[in-house]
C-alpha cells in the first residue's frame, strides 16, 4: 500500500489515565475519544460544501479513496494482532469481529463493498483491492509497544460509527444514493460498529480487571492511534483545498481566456 503524502503530525502526547479504577475506564475512555471525534474535522464539512463538479471529478474521488481505504485497511490489519485474547471464550469474540469485516456473505468483506462504493460514484480509483497490503501509514503508530496493548482497538471501534456518518453524508450531498451503499448501509441499520465499540471497551476493561499493570499503555495507546486518525483528516482536507484552489484557478484562466478572445 502507498499512501500518498505523509499523515500530518498528529500532535501526539501522553497523559496519565484520569481514573482511579479500571471499572471507570469505559466512560474514561469515551470522553478522552470524544476529544478526537471525526466529524469535528473540518474535511467533511469542506467536502459537503464544495460545488458538485468540484466533488464529482474521479480523481479527487480516487484521491479520497486511496487515503481513506488506506486507513480501514491498516485499522482491519491491525485487528488480526489483537494481544491478550488467548482464552477460548476471548478468541470466539474476536473471531466475530473478524466476520463481521472480512466474513460477509457471498466472500465479500468491508474492503470491497468501500471500493464499489467509491467506483459506484464515478471515482478512479488508484490501486487495486488486492494490492491493498503492508498498511505503511497507520501501522507505523501499532509497532513496538503500541501493538501490545488494546488501546488501538478501543479507539477505532469507538470513533468509527461518527466518521462513517460523517463520510457517507458528506459525499450523499452530491452523489445522494452513497450513504444507501451496503458498505454504509449494513453496518448503520445493525449497529455494527456500535456494538464493536461496546465490545472493545467492555473486552478490554475484562482484560484490565486480571491486568491492572496495562491500563497506562493501553491508554496510551489509544491516544497515540486517535491523533494519527487526526492526521488521516487533516491529509484529506488539504486534498480538498488543493483540488478547490486548482479549480478556482482553472475558472480564472477560462474568465481571461474569455475576455481576451472578445
Amino acid at each position: 500500500m502507498k499512501a500518498q503524502g505523509k499523515i500530518a503530525d498528529a500532535g501526539l502526547h501522553y497523559t496519565e489515565p484520569p481514573l482511579s479504577t479500571i471499572e471507570e475506564f469505559p466512560r474514561a475512555m469515551t470522553d478522552m475519544l470524544e476529544e478526537h471525534r471525526p466529524s469535528r474535522m473540518p474535511f467533511f464539512s469542506r467536502l459537503a460544501a464544495m460545488p458538485r463538479e468540484t466533488a464529482a471529478d474521479p480523481f479527487l474521488l480516487g484521491q479520497i479513496h486511496l487515503i481513506y481505504q488506506s486507513a480501514m485497511h491498516a485499522t482491519r490489519v491491525a485487528v488480526y494482532y489483537l494481544p491478550h485474547l488467548d482464552s477460548p471464550a476471548l478468541r470466539k469474540r474476536k473471531l466475530q469481529i473478524f466476520m463481521d469485516d472480512d466474513g460477509l456473505p457471498d466472500g465479500d468483506t468491508h474492503h470491497y463493498q468501500l471500493t464499489r462504493a467509491f467506483r459506484n460514484i464515478g471515482a478512479k480509483c488508484v490501486l487495486a483491492d488486492d494490492d491493498f497490503s503492508d498498511p505503511e501509514e497507520l501501522c507505523r503508530y501499532l509497532d513496538g509497544e503500541t501493538a501490545r496493548s488494546l488501546g488501538p482497538w478501543c479507539a477505532i471501534e469507538t470513533m468509527s460509527v461518527d466518521w462513517m456518518r460523517a463520510l457517507a453524508e458528506s459525499l450523499s450531498v452530491h452523489f445522494p444514493q452513497f450513504k444507501h451503499e451496503p458498505y454504509f448501509e449494513e453496518c448503520f441499520s445493525h449497529l455494527v460498529e456500535e456494538r464493536h465499540a461496546l465490545e472493545a471497551l467492555e473486552v478490554t476493561q475484562l482484560i484490565l480487571r486480571s491486568r491492572p499493570e496495562l491500563l497506562a499503555e493501553t491508554w496510551r495507546d489509544a491516544e497515540t492511534i486517535a491523533g494519527a486518525l487526526d492526521g488521516v483528516w487533516t491529509q484529506l482536507d488539504r486534498i480538498l483545498q488543493g483540488t478547490a484552489a486548482a479549480a478556482l484557478l482553472a475558472e480564472g484562466r477560462v474568465a481571461t481566456d474569455t475576455v481576451s478572445f472578445s
